[in-house]
């Protein structure tokens, strides 16, 4: 066995994105195309998803890996796990590797959960019989029992999350890595793999943990890495990290007000977005924004707003669609967000905006931001035993 786990030397991967040109679904439309253009040459232009990456992973470390969307965290596991190769640069694992990186990953929706534990142990690298030795485990571990015999493509998601799960923590491979694919899973199932996970790097195996929620990394990992832009901004204890990550707000804010460095199809854009910067745990979320125009799309669109705490918790989602508000791209609209009865507890917390149809217009993350006074809205005092949960609540008692 090396001495490392995982060694990583100037690790970059680019990717070339179509710049101009419109696609073609059928052949006819793009023969016609060729012949009324034949000088055309599609544009393209490079996305660096991954920049220079050095990092050295000793056994038996429970590893997570932060960073906001487009930071390149899903694209080193997928390079760690071999499903892509790297543009640049050299990996070295000193063993096999288990991973969960998406819903279904190394199934085959045709074959049952038993067939499908069998081949994906099999992609893994190991021997029948030493599946064989394991699937006892791994069914009892998924919950899936019942299902075992039914094809796959017929199971839920969550039921798709927990086999693959099972599969990969259980068979013995010396390295796991794992995307957020676990939020997938209900909060019983979530504890259950945590724990997992922790006994897997206990046993000296590595396990690589990608996660946008701190307080899951803060309890499962015992170092970190924190990604920006697809370069690796620092590692080490999961604390340096996490205050290096919450430092970086205020110049990823900045960032993010220019559109063009935003996710998103580009087509409409949010302008503005405000909200109260201080407020009470009692008062209500009130969030106003201001959107643009494009004649040229079809259909309405709906907006998306999700509130996250210090940590990336997400604590409330409230999309325009449910309360049956569609707004027209053809002219410029305004309006307001007002969340009622939502006590949150004291501390920071930022505002993500979306604008969507079928795909993402604009993915606008720390659009705004707040914070929560620390008062706490009861009449008795306590200490802050009694008040964990990701929000504080308007409840009484009665007894009799």
């Amino acid at each position: 066995m090396t001495e490392s786990a995982i060694t990583a030397r100037n690790l970059s991967k680019s990717y070339r994105i179509a710049r101009s040109g419109r696609s073609h679904d059928r052949l006819t439309e793009a023969l016609v195309a060729r012949a009324k253009h034949p000088f055309h040459r599609q544009e393209f232009e490079t996305l660096a998803a991954l920049s220079d990456v050095t990092f050295d992973i000793p056994w038996g470390e429970a590893v997570g890996i932060v960073g906001r969307n487009g930071a390149g965290k899903s694209t080193l596991l997928k390079i760690l796990t071999r499903i892509t190769a790297p543009s640049g640069g050299r990996v070295e694992l000193g063993g096999r590797v288990g991973s969960l990186l998406e819903v279904g990953t190394g199934f085959h929706p045709e074959l049952t959960g038993r067939e499908n534990v069998y081949l994906n142990g099999s992609l893994l690298g190991m021997s029948r019989r030493e599946i064989r030795r394991r699937f006892d485990d791994i069914v009892d571990f998924s919950g899936v029992a019942r299902f075992l015999e039914t094809p796959v493509k017929r199971f839920s998601s969550g039921m798709y999350v927990r086999l693959a799960f099972s599969v990969a923590a259980h068979l013995e491979t010396e390295i796991l890595a794992i995307d957020e694919v676990l939020a997938v899973g209900d909060a019983e199932f979530q504890r259950r793999s945590l724990d997992k996970m922790r006994d897997v790097a206990k046993d000296g195996r590595t396990v690589l943990y990608v996660s946008h929620q701190l307080q899951t990394v803060t309890a499962l990992c015992t170092s970190a890495m924190f990604l920006d832009e697809g370069r690796l901004i620092t590692s080490g204890s999961v604390e340096s990290v996490m205050d290096a990550y919450r430092d970086s707000f205020q110049t990823f804010r900045a960032r993010q007000l220019d559109p063009e460095r935003r996710p998103g199809s580009g087509q409409i854009r949010l302008q503005e977005v405000t909200t109260t910067e201080i407020r009470e745990p009692t008062d209500d979320t009130v969030v106003a924004f201001k959107v643009g125009v494009n004649p040229e799309i079809v259909g309405k669109y709906f907006v998306s707003c999700h509130v996250r705490d210090d940590t990336g918790l997400l604590v409330a989602q409230c999309d325009s669609r449910l309360v049956g508000l569609w707004l027209d791209p053809s002219e410029p609209r305004q309006g307001v967000l007002r969340i009622k009865d939502l006590w949150l507890r004291p501390g920071q917390y930022t505002i993500d905006m979306y604008l969507c149809q079928a795909g993402v217009f604009d993915e606008w993350r720390a659009a705004a931001a707040f914070e929560v006074l620390p008062h706490i809205p009861y009449p008795e005092l306590v200490t802050d035993e009694g008040l964990f949960g990701a929000v504080l609540c308007d409840f009484d008692y009665e007894a009799w």
